[in-house]
């Protein structure tokens, strides 16, 4: 990935970002006007999702900017090629140069793979694969649960006290990812890995856009019910094709764009059908959750196109990956929830609720515990059985969020979800029948790209 490569990505980046912004900007000033309150009752305009967006990139872009012009004076000045043996100097090469002249083994853990030659029952494979079902399941599902939980319903609330909802996003997005960084570093450390070769900052490109689809996904929750938002997960696939052509100068076959018009049009019917019951339901609230949904697909979709260019380019382990993005995703949201007191409110808000502490830590476990379920599915049974048990889990989270939270679906949204799922399980079976008949030309294959962005 040359300098053309990444000044095109931030191109479609910075577009992403005012195409989902600036529609929204334009309908508040012609809805709202100047002289209204914000579109979330009872909230102040600090904790208006748009402001709230203003000041989290502000804080992000205290680490870019200066990031981007020290990367940018290195490689001027060649520092690779004059830099001392010491611990900075040798540290500042990893970050922005890498070691790109060594070729890693394409095999993930640098070693030779040799399971394949070991004969296994198929009773030891069933159990193997249920427990990577079951494993999956639980982990996102409870992830799913308690992330509506968190963002939808008020803590604290009685028959004579009024309650409060969490307000801040981000600090769930850092929970998150903390602990997933921490257990990325303790798999690295037990389990030997291909030779790293990529300059560390590349990562930040695919951790920016991955904490902020998190970011608009938990807003998003505010606005339109979780449904609505796995729904949206699923339709995904039309932002990252479009995003796949203009990237990655990708084409598609015919099943591809069918199966994404049928997607479409089960989206359609869910959404015009169904009552989304949130916590807020007037017209200025629904499109900012609808704005909201564009934005996490379009980040994720860049997330995952991103990953898949590192994935082809420099041959890492899908850990190493998990590790390098999360390790940002640290450091933004840290120097973000610093520079804005979320630390404090986020604190604050535990100590009037202690039930919030038990939610987040189990969140941040599920998170972390469903990645690594993640990775020894497709190391054990390939992606195409990880995306399908991926797909039952959001028809399952969809039921489970129905039955708990009480959504109403009716017959039409009903019909429309299954036009999603059936459209999916035919993306599934074409996509493998595609990759059976030019088995014979394949290669050892990259991780799935859309592993750290599903989380």
């Amino acid at each position: 990935m040359d300098r053309n490569r990444i000044r095109q990505m931030a191109y479609i980046f910075l577009g992403a970002l005012l195409l989902v912004v600036t529609p929204y900007v334009i309908f508040a000033q012609n809805v709202l006007g100047p002289d209204s309150t914000p579109a979330t009752p009872g909230d102040s305009w600090f904790d208006f999702w748009l402001f709230r967006l203003a000041i989290n990139i502000l804080g992000y872009a205290t680490i870019f900017v200066p990031g981007a012009l020290v990367v940018r004076y290195l490689k001027q000045t060649k520092y690779n090629e004059t830099a001392g043996p010491g611990c900075l100097s040798n540290f500042a090469v990893l970050c922005v140069f890498g070691k790109e002249h060594e070729k890693p083994s394409l095999e993930e853990g640098g070693v030779s793979n040799k399971s394949s030659t070991v004969e296994e029952s198929t009773v030891s494979r069933g159990v193997r694969l249920m427990f990577c079902f079951v494993g999956l399941q639980i982990t996102y599902l409870t992830w799913g649960v308690l992330q509506e939980r968190i963002m939808t319903h008020e803590y604290g609330k009685t028959e004579t006290t009024p309650g409060e909802f969490f307000k801040n996003s981000t600090f769930l997005v850092f929970v998150n990812r903390i602990l997933a960084f921490l257990i990325s570093l303790i798999v690295i450390f037990f389990r030997k890995q291909p030779e790293h070769t990529a300059p560390l900052y590349k990562y930040s490109y695919s951790s920016f856009s991955n904490i902020m689809s998190s970011w608009f996904q938990y807003e998003a929750l505010k606005f339109v019910s979780f449904p609505t938002q796995v729904l949206a997960k699923a339709s995904k696939v039309i932002p990252v094709m479009l995003m796949g052509k203009v990237v990655s100068k990708k084409t598609y076959e015919y099943y591809e764009y069918f199966t994404a018009v049928l997607i479409s049009v089960g989206v359609s019917m869910f959404l015009l059908t169904s009552g989304d019951v949130t916590r807020h339901r007037d017209t200025v609230t629904t499109f900012s959750g609808v704005v909201l949904l564009v934005g996490y697909m379009l980040f994720d979709s860049f997330t995952s196109n991103w990953q898949g260019e590192l994935f082809t380019h420099y041959k890492m382990s899908s850990v190493q990956m998990m590790a390098g993005v999360n390790m940002f995703s640290c450091l933004l949201t840290t120097v973000a929830l610093a520079e804005q007191g979320g630390f404090l409110e986020s604190s604050g808000f535990m100590f009037r609720h202690p039930e919030f502490i038990l939610h987040s830590v189990l969140l941040s476990i599920c998170s972390a515990a469903g990645q690594l379920f993640i990775f020894y599915t497709i190391s054990s049974f390939g992606p195409v059985t990880f995306v399908i048990i991926m797909t039952v889990r959001q028809g399952l989270a969809i039921f489970l969020s129905c039955m708990i939270y009480g959504h109403p679906v009716s017959i039409v949204g009903f019909l429309g979800i299954m036009f999603v799922f059936v459209a999916l399980f035919l993306r599934i079976y074409a996509n493998q029948r595609k990759r059976s008949l030019k088995q014979s030309q394949s290669k050892p294959s990259a991780p799935p790209a859309s592993v750290i962005s599903k989380i």
